[in-house]
């Protein structure tokens, strides 16, 4: 019974570990889906490389642990998959592990063998490599492993294999004085295409002392420094190294050290120490490489100074660039350039990237891409350039009109591509900002605006002429500077009171009635009423204009004798101006309006408008033809201008006449 229950416990207990494992494999191949999916995606961080096929992760992969922690020789031989794991191997079991190596031989399925968490003295650890490597393995992978006892060199042979890939990963060494080179040459004399060691702490690699069949190596998460591999000629085949996370920091011993790998075509340098010093000059890469992983380091704007010419793709993201220098090598064969997370400001021109695809700028400080870039970058096929800060104005309009152009080459248009700036406008969307065209084009506004004021010239010159303004502009010219010399003189000066009862303004065309009819009738012996007559008041040796003038302001009404013959006087226009000028400046009722002839509309001349104004809207007094209603139109025109004028003007007037 307890025999029973034994087996039942076992039972229960190797169910649930390879459950275990298999929810484990299931997440690892979701994992790696999304890998490679996010792998897939234009100009992204190359940190996860294929290594030609080489399998991470198989569907049939079972693991095998026993209860009390021993590993079940005859289970695993009957085991019929392509891949093997086994996990917590203690020194204690070595002996177990090599028994089941040694019946594994070159006609096994088995193709994948993984050894996770296990405890291994150097010596153990090298017997188990002898008895693996002439099997059927081909991809070797081991996790967190510890070495235990002292490192000796150790030879052994490494033909007649079937290896392809060996892994090392979280090794640790738990012996602190050992020979460095006794554990590096296992490794860098092994006879297969690729190697990885990584998150092991490794300081340093040996280079083949032979020409080496490797064509992959990856030692990435470890602490190598400049001098690996420095002056190294054997790694002839080698085609794509991986050194990200490590402590390399000149890039001149980067270019050094793939100097003679003459098959490298990939190289990942990423997430180390590296800056470019212009003044070592040594820049020289082997012209076979083709994809170069640069980012994640401190490099400026020097880097393009220091770049293989035959480069493919090429990775600067997350560096300190500000710009790319105009006067550099001509990268013609560059197809990928990934530039983001850095601190551009523009938009790289495409004159040194004559073949450049696909670029990504994501992330940087461009505010307004410069037209420029579009029409030096015609073979652009995606472009990357969301998460700016966006300056949105008018000289944004061609990027944005770039999108509508070419038709979703703009990768993640439009929701990666925002204002930021002006504040009004912080958050809009690219696609949602629109200016007009006429905003915009200088040249345009130009032409509207010269049309415009073309146009208004010509419609003020017409109105001008048609109104005869300039005229208008004179007279005002002129009344204001007779009204500040009148304000100039004394104010006791009896030039500046009432001398005239009226002012008569007429044609000399009609002067015989203004002076055998009008002037008897107004003008009485006594003196009371006084005329004011152009021809024998006005002051000699000032001009017609300051006359008249003067001579309105001193009068008390102005009366106009209207007539055909009126509106074709110069001179009467003027007094009309004026006195009509008085009429609302002083907002008296000083003009009198006598139509001594009916005067038709056709014959009134534009500029008349002002008579047009008052005969249509003031009462004036109409000449009758009829002797009988003379004397009515005398009395009433007398009383029109009847005014006490004072004794001072009363005696200047008679001076006068």
């Amino acid at each position: 019974m307890a025999e029973n229950r034994r087996s039942l416990t076992n039972f229960f207990f190797c169910s649930c570990v390879f459950a275990l494992t298999l929810w484990n494999n299931i997440k690892l191949s979701d994992e790696n889906e999304y890998i490679a999916n996010y792998s897939s995606s234009l100009l992204e961080d190359h940190t996860v490389y294929e290594t030609k096929g080489l399998p991470l992760s198989h569907t049939k992969r079972p693991q095998f642990v026993s209860a009390d922690n021993r590993i079940n020789t005859w289970d695993v031989v009957r085991n019929t998959s392509d891949s093997l794991e086994l996990s917590n191997i203690s020194e204690n079991e070595i002996n177990d592990l090599i028994q089941l190596l040694s019946k594994l031989s070159k006609t096994s399925s088995l193709r994948n063998l993984t050894l996770n968490n296990i405890s291994v003295a150097w010596e153990n650890f090298i017997r188990i490599l002898k008895h693996v490597w002439p099997t059927s393995i081909e991809y070797f992978n081991i996790y967190n492993v510890r070495l235990l006892s002292n490192i000796e060199r150790k030879n052994f042979s490494y033909s007649g294999t079937s290896m392809k890939a060996l892994t090392v990963k979280n090794a640790s060494v738990e012996v602190f004085y050992f020979n460095q080179n006794n554990l590096y040459m296992i490794f860098s004399e092994m006879n297969i295409a690729a190697l990885t060691i990584s998150d092991s702490k490794l300081i340093h690699m040996l280079c083949p002392s032979k020409p080496s069949r490797f064509h992959f190596l990856n030692f990435s998460n470890n602490d190598l420094t400049d001098l690996v591999f420095q002056g190294c000629k054997t790694l002839v085949f080698l085609e794509t190294l991986i050194l990200q996370r490590n402590q390399f920091k000149k890039m001149s011993k980067v270019c050094s050290m793939t100097r003679e790998m003459k098959s490298l075509k990939h190289l990942d340098i990423s997430r180390n120490l590296l800056y470019y010093d212009e003044e070592e000059n040594d820049c020289h890469w082997v012209g076979t490489l083709m994809k170069l992983n640069l980012s994640s380091n401190k490099f400026t704007d020097s880097v393009f100074e220091c770049l293989p010419i035959n480069v493919q793709i090429l990775d600067l993201q997350n560096n300190q660039i500000r710009t790319v220098p105009k006067n550099i090598t001509e990268l013609k064969a560059l197809k990928e350039l990934n530039i983001a997370f850095n601190r551009l400001t523009e938009l790289p021109g495409c004159n040194p990237f004559i073949g450049l695809e696909l670029l990504n700028i994501e992330a940087n400080s461009v505010l307004t891409p410069s037209s420029d870039f579009f029409q030096s970058c015609k073979n652009i096929r995606k472009l990357r350039a969301g998460h700016n800060p966006f300056t949105c104005s008018c000289e944004l309009r061609d990027f944005i009109n770039f999108e509508k152009i070419s038709g979703g080459r703009l990768v993640g248009w439009p929701e990666s591509y925002v204002c930021e700036y002006p504040d009004g406008l912080k958050g809009t969307q690219l696609k949602d900002f629109q200016l007009s065209e006429l905003s915009c084009n200088t040249t345009v506004l130009l032409v509207v605006v010269l049309v415009i004021t073309v146009v208004l010239v010509a419609v003020i010159s017409i109105l001008c002429m048609y109104f005869d303004i300039m005229w208008y502009l004179k007279m005002m010219w002129q009344w204001t500077q007779t009204k500040r010399r009148g304000r100039n003189s004394h104010p006791e000066d009896p030039q500046n009171i009432l001398q005239f009862h009226a002012f008569i303004s007429y044609s000399e065309h009609d002067s015989i009635w203004v002076k055998n009819h009008l002037i008897p009738n107004l003008e009485k012996e006594d003196g009371s009423v006084q005329i004011c007559l152009h021809e024998r008041n006005f002051i000699p040796g000032k001009s017609i204009i300051e006359n008249i003038i003067n001579f309105i302001e001193k009068s008390h009404k102005s009366i106009f004798v209207l007539s055909p013959n009126f509106v074709q006087s110069e001179w009467c226009h003027y007094e009309l101006y004026f006195a009509h000028h008085k009429l609302f400046s002083e907002n008296s009722n000083s003009l009198i309006l006598i139509l001594l002839e009916p005067i038709p509309q056709y014959l009134i001349p534009a500029r008349y408008h002002k008579l047009k104004a008052l005969m249509a809207k003031r009462t004036y007094l109409e000449w009758p033809k009829e002797k009988s209603k003379h004397g009515l139109f005398w009395a009433n025109l007398r009383a029109a201008i009847n005014i006490n004028l004072p004794v001072s003007a009363k005696v200047s007037g008679v001076q006068t006449d």
